[in-house]
């Protein structure tokens, strides 16, 4: 039976509104690199395949089209690309994968800042994409109005992408020659215009960083519903889908696998990763009983932020995790409720109990993020083309 990839989602004190308040959470730390350090040393400690970091461009906000006022939840972050990269030279082998709102910035410099933690990473970087219709989130900017319609989102997003990748791929892999002898550092004829033109960029390249170690690194994103599906399909390596159900979850990665077929993106292989945000106890009662505590103090029943709430044991999430990767998920994302309580919870416990059902990886056997995902470096498609033309 071929293994699970397991990774987490982390965004403050937590998924849930008030987990700041929770015992161990160190809310004075939130902002600080010790603190994100100490978190992803965590992850790594139980040998998952990459932790995402949440980001956005505007205040977070219980309201789902509008700025609140409240001050009784967290408020502000962190970069979170310059978080991985702060954190990268402090771990080893798993995965550094930030969110980057793409619906507010620009492809060329999305495509440095990656590729620069990929170098720093020494290949575990990767790309969360995210889109924002959100008024208050575009009036930070003025540039333009943000497109009304959701589709329209996620079809910039994927051109977004495009740009991105072959802005990755513009230095050939020997770009860089750095021969003192002769005073040539690099090979011109190996850096390459990209001359995207695309309904929503228009890039004419070359990236003014080298290649990144992984070639392209990972891209990920996200559908909380099938509005999104079509942007997995276009411009993804993982999908995460809400995993609510076996019925459900067949139904949507049935509905992506076509839907990439139909995009035809050269072959690229996809995961789909189901989602989960996760209270766990020793006992399912308990695990129950903590989330209702913090709805009570947050006022609001928890959700989940568009994934499903999970709350009980260790080893009955390791049965539906079983149960749902029979619908066709290669991996899951969880979200911790509370960082500080749910995980560990999740590296010493889950994972130790997927391990013994011989689910879940001994140890990292590969370096690079694509490399434990199973994922080839690919060429550069320029390099492929110089090659035809000589």
């Amino acid at each position: 039976m071929s293994e699970i990839h397991l990774a987490v989602a982390l965004d403050g004190a937590g998924g849930h509104p008030v987990a700041w308040r929770e015992t161990g959470a160190r809310p004075a730390e939130l902002f600080t690199a010790r603190y994100w350090a100490g978190v992803v040393a965590e992850a790594e400690a139980g040998l998952l395949d990459f932790v995402t970091l949440d980001d956005a461009l505007a205040l977070q906000s219980a309201s789902p089209g509008a700025q609140d006022e409240r001050t009784d939840q967290v408020r502000g972050r962190l970069d979170a690309v310059l978080t991985a990269a702060r954190v990268a030279p402090l771990t080893g082998r798993i995965g550094l994968v930030p969110g980057v709102t793409t619906t507010h910035t620009e492809p060329f410099h999305v495509s440095k800042a990656v590729a620069t933690l990929d170098h720093v990473s020494r290949g575990r970087a990767g790309l969360d994409v995210q889109v924002s219709g959100l008024p208050y989130e575009e009036r930070h900017f003025g540039r333009r109005p943000v497109p009304l319609q959701e589709d329209e989102l996620h079809e910039e997003a994927a051109d977004h992408v495009e740009a991105v990748r072959r802005l990755w791929d513009s230095w050939e892999d020997d770009a860089e020659i750095r021969d003192v002898a002769t005073g040539r550092f690099v090979d011109r004829d190996k850096l390459h215009y990209i001359d995207f033109e695309g309904r929503h960029f228009s890039v004419r390249g070359p990236s003014i960083t080298p290649r990144p170690p992984q070639g392209q690194p990972v891209v990920t994103a996200r559908a909380t519903d099938s509005a999104a599906y079509g942007l997995i399909a276009r411009a993804a390596d993982i999908g995460f889908l809400p995993s609510r159900d076996t019925a459900g979850t067949r139904a949507a990665v049935t509905a992506v696998r076509q839907l990439r077929e139909s995009a035809g993106p050269g072959g690229r292989p996809l995961h789909l990763f189901g989602e989960l945000t996760v209270f766990l106890d020793e006992d399912a009662a308990a695990a129950a009983d903590r989330l209702g505590r913090l709805d009570a103090l947050a006022g609001d029943p928890y959700e989940g932020g568009g994934a499903p709430v999970f709350t009980g044991t260790p080893a009955q999430l390791a049965d539906l995790l079983q149960e749902h990767r029979e619908a066709g998920l290669s991996g899951f994302r969880l979200r911790p409720g509370v960082i500080a309580h749910d995980l560990p919870a999740i590296t010493r416990t889950l994972v130790p109990e997927l391990r013994r059902r011989g689910l879940f990886r001994r140890e990292y056997e590969a370096d690079t993020l694509r490399g434990l995902l199973g994922l080839d470096r690919p060429a550069s498609r320029y390099a492929v083309s110089a090659l035809r033309a000589s």
